[in-house]
């Protein structure tokens, strides 16, 4: 397994080894070994969540309020989808940008997305799978989103699948009337990067319970 640090601090990507025959495939797509050695600490699953999209729907950008956050480890082992992370930390040095992996059922690769960053995926195939290991149960009061669509982002969702076929984006009433960034931030719901990396600390210490 290869856990690779991406461009946007508290994001990683990580990539199984697949063992294939003539039966088909085996893999390990979590490792707990693996993934305290290259996160600092270690995974406290709370949560596992699995949705199926249809081609086009888009889902976040969510995230969630520091403290606790939600810090989720997403794979998609059925379909594919483009998976972005956007980096809604107040303070962050790429604060406002995005990146993004693509996670299918060819490669299996996996993101772990930190806490305080945002959340979103595009389904490119009918019934693409996704499931997220999270560090939290869900709390609907300190859920949040922005909007996938904000021109200020300006997330590069794809206009066509892998093999050829026009997507529109999709998204449900809820996404759809998320804030802007800009407005998000006005509003004051934000992360602090401060307050993160503060929360972070307190996960590799050693009287966290890890």
């Amino acid at each position: 397994m290869q856990i690779t640090p991406l461009r946007i601090e508290g994001a990683w990507r990580v990539d199984p080894v697949q063992h294939a025959d003539e039966r088909g495939v085996f893999l390990e797509w979590f490792k707990g070994g693996a993934f305290t050695e290259a996160v600092g600490h270690a995974f406290d699953l709370r949560q596992a969540n699995a949705s199926v999209s249809a081609a086009g729907v888009v889902r976040g950008v969510h995230f969630t309020d520091v403290p606790p956050s939600q810090a989720k480890y997403v794979t998609c082992p059925a379909g594919a989808v483009l998976d972005v992370i956007v980096d809604l930390r107040v303070g962050s040095a790429t604060f406002g940008q995005w990146e993004s992996v693509l996670l299918d059922s060819t490669t299996r690769a996996a993101v772990y997305i930190s806490e305080g960053l945002g959340h979103a995926f595009m389904a490119l195939e009918d019934g693409s799978t996704v499931v997220y290991l999270c560090s939290t149960a869900y709390n609907p009061t300190g859920e949040h989103g922005v909007n996938p669509l904000d021109p200020e982002l300006a997330i590069a969702w794809p206009a066509a699948s892998p093999a050829g076929a026009p997507l529109t984006p999709r998204l449900s009433p809820k996404d759809a009337a998320a804030p802007s960034l800009a407005d998000a931030l006005g509003r004051g719901v934000l992360p602090s990067y401060a307050e993160v990396l503060e929360f972070r600390a307190g996960l590799r210490s050693p009287g966290n319970g890890h």
